[in-house]
C-alpha cells in the first residue's frame, strides 16, 4: 500500500500485465490489492507462479488460491513436471508436449522437446480436457468443435486464448524457476501471443473540453495527437522528466503541445526512450508509446496533452487520500530554506504524498500511505536535496468550548500622568452550533459604547477566542452578544475596549463550563472477512464508534466514526492484524467533546487549567 501511487498510475496506460506469483507462497496480500486496482482499469493479465524449484512449491494450490482469492478465472496452459528440487520441466498444453531443461544447464537456455510422460499422462489430458471445455465457454467455434468431437489445431487454441485474455474472460497461468530461466521462454511467447498490443484495447475515450462531448482517439499516426503524462520525476541531468503514454497521433521534439487539463501550450525540448535508467534519445514517438519529455513546466501527472485545433481531455488518475501523517522540521537553519524546495519537489512527484501547514499547532505535515513510505521520502530528502529534518507525531489541533450561557463584565481603566485608558463592556456569552466558529452580534442601543469603538470589541472577542481557558486551545461553536457597556470622553480607545473584550470573554469562557473538544475522523475499512474479529476489537480499543458493516464480494466494509489522537500508527496495527490484506480511508468529520479521564490528561500535560500565551 505504501507505493499504491506506482501501481495506480502505470495500471492506468498499461495495456497488458504479467502477474507473478510465488509457488510457496501464493497470492499474497499485496498481490489482492494490485489485482483490485488492475480490475478497475480493465488490464488483460498473464499469471506466472514462480520458484518452483523451492521447497513447498505447490502450483496447483496456486491455482486454487487465484480463484478463491482473487475470484478470477485462471486457464492453466502448462503443468509442471516434477516440483521443489525435482522441478525439470513442463508439459505444454497447448501442443501436448513436454518441454525439459537440461539437468547440465545452470541458465535454463538448453531444453529439449519430447512426449509427455506416462506417468503424466492421465493429468495432462484432464488439464487439457479443461483447457478447451473453459475456452469453449467463451468462444463458441471451439465449443463447436469439442461438442462434434473435431480436431483443434494449437493455432486455433491459441488465437481463443488470446480473445478470451484480451476480454479479460482468462487469466492464462505458465509456470517455472525464473533464477534459472526455466518456463521463461514459454511466459514470453505468452506475453506475444496474449496480451494486447496497442491496436488491440479500445480507443481511448475523454471530452471536448469546450463543449463537453464524449469523443474517442483510434490508435493510429495519422489521428490527431493525444496522450496521458503519468508521471514526474526530478532527474539530476536534464531536470523534470514527464513520463507520457501516447494513445493516438505523432509526437515531435520541437514542437508546441497544447496541455487541455490546464489550457496552456508547452515546448517538447527532447523525446526519451526510458530503458530503465538508460536514456535514447529520440526524434519521434508514434501511437502506442511510452516515452519521457524533458521541457515541460506546468504540466503534472493526470494531464493530458493533445493537439490545440482538436483538443481532448481524458480522465484523470484518481490516487487514495494519504493515511498517515507526521510533523517534520528542518535540524538547522540553513536547511530551512531547503526543505521547502524538497518538499515541493516530492508532491510534485508523488500524489499520495501531501505536504500542509497547520497554523493551530504551529507544524508542517508530511502526509502519505504508510510509515514505510514516509521513511523513504525523508531519506531521499537527505540523500538527493541534502537536507537534515526530524519528524515526529503531529499534535492533535485540540479545540475548547462552553457548555452554560454566562453574563460577564470587562472593564479596562489605566490611569497614568496624562490620558488614560478606559473601556467598559459586558458580553452574554452562550453555546453555538456545531461548527458554526464564534458568532459575534451588537445588541448596542442608544450609545452606550460609541459605534466606532465596536470594531474593536469584536477584534478583542477574535484575539481572546484564540486561547482558551482549559489547555490553551482555540475556543469554537460560541456566541458573544455586546449588551452594554460604558466609555469615557477623553480617555476611552480602541485599544481600551479590545482589551476590554478581551477580559469579558476569558471571564465568560471560566464560568461557562468549558469543556475539550477533540477532531473526530470518518474512517472506511475494507477487510476479508477472516478478520473482522480482529479489526473490529482493535476499533473498540480506539474508542471507536461502528456505524454499519456491509458486504462487497469476500471483503466487509466498515464504516466507522473515531479519535483522530488514537488512530496515529493504525496503518501499521492494522496492516499487522490482518497480514497487509486490509485497507482504510479517513478524512476529518467534526469536533466532539473529550472523555473527562482523557480531557483531564491533556490539561495536565499543557499546564493545568493555567490559560496559554
Amino acid at each position: 500500500m505504501d507505493f499504491t501511487a506506482e501501481v495506480e498510475r502505470s495500471l492506468k496506460i498499461l495495456d497488458g500485465a504479467v502477474v507473478i506469483f510465488c509457488a510457496v507462497g501464493g497470492v499474497q496480500p499485496q498481490s489482492e490489492t494490485v489485482w483490485r486496482q488492475a480490475d478497475k482499469y480493465d488490464v488483460p493479465r498473464v499469471a506466472f507462479v514462480n520458484k518452483m524449484d523451492r521447497t513447498g512449491a505447490n502450483f496447483f494450490g496456486v491455482l486454487e488460491e487465484i480463484k478463491t482469492k482473487l475470484g478470477a478465472r485462471p486457464l492453466p496452459l502448462v503443468i509442471p513436471i516434477g516440483s521443489e528440487s525435482k522441478f525439470r520441466g513442463v508439459i505444454d498444453l497447448i501442443t501436448m508436449k513436454a518441454v525439459i531443461y537440461k539437468s547440465t544447464d545452470d541458465e535454463g537456455f538448453e531444453f529439449d522437446i519430447h512426449d509427455i510422460p506416462d506417468d503424466l499422462k492421465k493429468i495432462a489430458s484432464v488439464y487439457r480436457h479443461n483447457l478447451i471445455e473453459k475456452l469453449g465457454e467463451a468462444d463458441e467455434t471451439i465449443m463447436e468443435k469439442y461438442i462434434h468431437e473435431k480436431g483443434i489445431y494449437p493455432n486455433e487454441v491459441r488465437d481463443s486464448i488470446r480473445r478470451a485474455t484480451i476480454k479479460g474472460e482468462v487469466i492464462p497461468v505458465l509456470c517455472g524457476a525464473s533464477a534459472k530461466n526455466k518456463g521463461i521462454q514459454l511466459l514470453l511467447d505468452a506475453i506475444i501471443e496474449y496480451l494486447p498490443s496497442p491496436i488491440d484495447i479500445p480507443p481511448a475515450k475523454g471530452q471536448d473540453p469546450d463543449r463537453g462531448l464524449d469523443i474517442e482517439r483510434i490508435v493510429s499516426e495519422d489521428e490527431a495527437l493525444c496522450g496521458l503524462v503519468f508521471k514526474i520525476k526530478s532527474d539530476p541531468f536534464v531536470g523534470k522528466l514527464s513520463y507520457f503514454r501516447v494513445y493516438s497521433g505523432r509526437l515531435k521534439t520541437g514542437e508546441y503541445v497544447y496541455n487541455s487539463a490546464r489550457n496552456l501550450k508547452e515546448r517538447v525540448g527532447k523525446i526519451l526512450r526510458m530503458h530503465a535508467n538508460q536514456q535514447e534519445i529520440i526524434k519521434e514517438a508514434l501511437a502506442g508509446d511510452i516515452v519521457a519529455i524533458v521541457g515541460f513546466k506546468k504540466t503534472t501527472t493526470g494531464d493530458t496533452i493533445c493537439d490545440e485545433e482538436k483538443p481532448i481531455l481524458l480522465e484523470s488518475m484518481h490516487f487514495p487520500e494519504p493515511v498517515i501523517s507526521m510533523s517534520i522540521e528542518a535540524k538547522t537553519k540553513a536547511d530551512q530554506e531547503r526543505l521547502g524546495i524538497a518538499l515541493n519537489r516530492l508532491e510534485e512527484e508523488d500524489p499520495t504524498f501531501k505536504v500542509s501547514y497547520n497554523k493551530d499547532t504551529g507544524q508542517t505535515i508530511i502526509s502519505g500511505m504508510g510509515e514505510l513510505h514516509l521513511e523513504i521520502l525523508v531519506d531521499r530528502m537527505q540523500r538527493e536535496f541534502n537536507v537534515g529534518a526530524n519528524v515526529d507525531k503531529p499534535h492533535v489541533a485540540y479545540k475548547e468550548t462552553i457548555t452554560k450561557s454566562t453574563r460577564s463584565e470587562g472593564k479596562f481603566i489605566q490611569q497614568t500622568g496624562g490620558r488614560g485608558q478606559y473601556g467598559h463592556v459586558v458580553l452574554d456569552v452562550s453555546p453555538a452550533l456545531k461548527g458554526s466558529g464564534i458568532l459575534f452580534e451588537s445588541k448596542i442601543i442608544g450609545g452606550a459604547i460609541p459605534r466606532e469603538y465596536i470594531p474593536s470589541v469584536k477584534e478583542g472577542v477574535l484575539e481572546a477566542s484564540q486561547s482558551g481557558s482549559l489547555a490553551g486551545y482555540p475556543v469554537t461553536d460560541v456566541e458573544v452578544k455586546l449588551v452594554d457597556g460604558s466609555f469615557h470622553e477623553v480617555d476611552s480607545s480602541d485599544i481600551a475596549f479590545k482589551m476590554a473584550a478581551s477580559l469579558a470573554l476569558n471571564d465568560a469562557f471560566e464560568k461557562g463550563g468549558p469543556i475539550l473538544l477533540e477532531p473526530i475522523m470518518v474512517l472506511e475499512v475494507t477487510v476479508p472477512s477472516d478478520y473482522l474479529g480482529a479489526v473490529i476489537g482493535d476499533l473498540n480499543s480506539r474508542r471507536v464508534k461502528i456505524e454499519s458493516i456491509e458486504e462487497r464480494h469476500n471483503l466487509k466494509i466498515v464504516k466507522a466514526f473515531g479519535p483522530l489522537s488514537e488512530m496515529f500508527g493504525y496503518a501499521t496495527a492494522l496492516r499487522s492484524l490482518t497480514q497487509g490484506r486490509a485497507t482504510y480511508t479517513m478524512e476529518p468529520s467534526f469536533y466532539q467533546e473529550v472523555p473527562k479521564n482523557i480531557a483531564q490528561k491533556i490539561i495536565e500535560s499543557s499546564g493545568g487549567t493555567k490559560r496559554r500565551g
